[in-house]
């Protein structure tokens, strides 16, 4: 039987030995999608599950203060790498267990975590008490109808996904998931990935037989630079987000 669940090893392995110039940045523009909410400035944000950090350190520019939260010790080593990394607070702690006061953030994010725990509500509940009354919480995750999700659970069966174990959701189930947590759904988005999850896989298929590939091809050069173009305006459209690689949605702490 395969565990519902990713580990603290999985994560410290997939982070070691990697510069963030190898990581593909998360698909939506969280940042920009917040903007549409909330104002950033004078806030006090935290990003759950950080990675690189460099969402977080983009954001930090915004004469904030901006935490990130990490349960792995490479990953902190990794955001701490990164240039203007002085400006964030950074804690290594369990998502689950934040060491901080209830009602302690304006704003709360997280891209790529949520699906990696066999009880999502639990990390919600946890989103929602150190979250201020009224603070946004931005949540952004895999979206069920794709082909990623077909590759992602054949990997998954072999025991060959990089992440140990994943969930993914609709728009209407995340929606629903925030609902019952706690929080008011108030802005729906969601992107296609770019350059595609199939270059993705080869590629990184590619560096494991030491091939270097570009990260991001030209392709069809005008071609694919249209239809790229074509994707950034359909994405706004609520339909489309139920074809989308990566959906999110930002709610509001009731």
């Amino acid at each position: 039987m395969i565990g519902r669940a990713s580990t603290k090893k999985t994560w410290d392995r997939f982070w070691s030995n990697r510069s963030s110039s190898e990581i593909y940045p998360p698909v939506n523009d969280i940042a920009s999608e917040l903007k549409k909410v909330t104002d950033l400035a004078y806030k006090k944000i935290l990003e759950v599950g950080a990675g690189t950090g460099r969402d977080s350190i983009r954001i930090s520019a915004e004469q904030n203060q901006v935490y990130v939260l990490d349960y792995s010790p490479i990953s902190i080593d990794l955001i701490r790498s990164q240039p203007h990394s002085q400006r964030l607070l950074l804690i290594q702690s369990d998502a689950l267990s934040c060491p901080v006061p209830d009602g302690t953030f304006d704003i709360i994010f997280h891209q790529g975590l949520l699906e990696h725990f066999s009880s999502p509500h639990r990390l919600l509940k946890e989103n929602h008490r150190i979250l201020k009354s009224g603070g946004f919480l931005a949540v952004d995750v895999p979206q069920t109808i794709h082909i990623y999700t077909l590759i992602k659970q054949a990997l998954i069966l072999c025991k060959l996904w990089f992440g140990g174990w994943e969930r993914q959701f609709t728009p209407r189930s995340l929606s629903r998931l925030l609902i019952k947590s706690g929080f008011e759904p108030v802005h729906y988005y969601g992107d296609w990935s770019r350059p595609g999850i199939l270059y993705k896989i080869v590629k990184l298929i590619a560096s494991r037989l030491k091939i270097k590939l570009p990260m991001y091809p030209r392709f069809l050069g005008k071609i694919t630079e249209s239809f790229y173009r074509t994707q950034q305006k359909l994405r706004t459209k609520r339909i489309l987000q139920y074809t989308a690689f990566s959906i999110g949605i930002i709610a509001r702490k009731i």
